[in-house]
């Protein structure tokens, strides 16, 4: 366990888990890590270890062949693999938010054909609410699922920013619906649309263009989905309830906001750990950096961020697995974690001076993927809207 950012109360099979993870992480990820994302290749080999390891079932309910483990210790493990690499967290990110849903809001019979095979990794999840000049206000989707005259729909329209759109083969798409609501989001539902992992017209009317090229986050695929007459029954629409998919993905992404906190503390960490170590071996004046105070306050600065960053990201997570409302805590833990990443990683990269703009470095790959938490999952102005609100309607006078 790194000596930063420790939780208490944790049952010795929840830390074993953690400790399995973390030690996968130093043996098998940041090792390869460098190579991999520079290349932006998938990391097939490392999906298949976690898929061994049991990880694309840790929330997945045991009934379902899953851990059934609780958020909160999903969410230490993904600080565990975002300190190694931030993309390998994402592998599975998308897919938790997917079984979250479908555990939470599926039938019977969805959670029967789905769960099993997600728990093994074999249906891999991503979801989707974003479009092209969509950005935060999901309520204006303009994809349209039009009901036919037998029962089915025909739907039309482009999404945006799916991660894991081409490797994934399940995706939550949430698209408009004729539901006669005054209010817009009420108009939204959320449809499990079955696909082959791929490019190209993956099946007829649904259409993956191929990887967006990033700033960071290389290795895994982010995506467009186009539909273009694709055809879905009404068995796809998640929990068969039309005009309910802004209220289902919102509750997925509570889960998916603790997944970002979780995400900013691993990038945190090891951006810290890097920091540390290269301030005692790089010697100025005589001595170590470390030694000279300009350096020492910005490592307490540094450690001090990512302590409070976790702390928060934990009560995120256990509220949310108590069943309490959670969307305040997850706001401001992935807002606060999101932020202070981004202040530690440039803090580790001006500390590493000159070598910090080298690709030789890891701290260069974290400079590029520490500002995607800003925006992932809502951005930081998102967050303080949502606070902000549940504040005024809490202290109202």
């Amino acid at each position: 366990m790194t000596k930063l950012a420790q939780t208490l109360g944790l049952t010795e099979f929840q830390t074993e888990i953690i400790t399995t993870v973390r030690q996968f992480v130093d043996k098998e990820v940041i090792p390869t890590a460098q190579e991999l994302e520079h290349s932006d290749t998938y990391p097939q080999a490392i999906v298949d270890a976690m898929k061994e390891m049991g990880l694309f079932g840790l929330m997945i309910p045991e009934e379902y062949g899953g851990l059934g483990e609780s958020l909160l210790t999903y969410a230490l493990c993904v600080e565990e693999l975002a300190r190694g690499w931030m993309s390998v967290s994402g592998v599975i990110n998308t897919h938790f938010i997917v079984a979250y849903m479908l555990r939470q809001h599926g039938t019977d019979a969805q959670k029967q054909k789905y769960l099993p095979r997600m728990a093994t990794g074999e249906t891999r999840g991503a979801f989707s609410m974003s479009e092209p000049e969509l950005g935060s206000d999901v309520a204006a989707i303009r994809t349209r699922a039009k009901r036919n005259a037998d029962g089915t729909y025909t739907i039309d329209g482009q999404k945006m920013w799916l991660t894991n759109g081409g490797s994934s083969t399940l995706v939550a798409a949430l698209v408009r619906t004729d539901e006669g609501a005054d209010k817009p989001h009420r108009n939204l539902t959320t449809f499990l649309v079955e696909k082959p992992a791929g490019f190209g017209e993956v099946v007829p009317g649904l259409t993956i263009p191929g990887k967006i090229d990033k700033l960071g986050y290389k290795g895994i695929d982010t995506t467009e989905l186009i539909f273009d007459g694709y055809a879905a029954s009404a068995d796809d629409i998640l929990g068969e309830a039309p005009g309910q998919g802004f209220f289902q993905m919102m509750d997925g992404i509570e889960v998916g906001r603790v997944n970002v906190s979780a995400r900013a503390c691993g990038v945190g960490i090891r951006a810290f750990e890097l920091a540390v170590r290269y301030a005692q071996q790089r010697h100025t004046f005589g001595k170590p950096i470390a030694e000279h105070q300009a350096i020492a306050f910005q490592l307490a600065d540094m450690a001090t961020k990512i302590e409070a960053a976790h702390l928060m990201m934990v009560n995120a997570a256990r509220l949310k697995d108590s069943g309490e409302r959670n969307d305040v805590a997850a706001g401001m833990a992935k807002y606060l974690a999101s932020e202070f990443c981004a202040e530690v990683t440039q803090q580790s990269f001006r500390i590493h001076g000159g070598y910090g703009y080298s690709k030789e470095y890891e701290i260069e790959r974290l400079m590029r993927d520490a500002p995607f938490l800003l925006i992932g999952e809502g951005t930081s102005e998102i967050q303080k809207n949502i606070i902000s609100k549940r504040l005024l309607a809490d202290y109202r006078i």
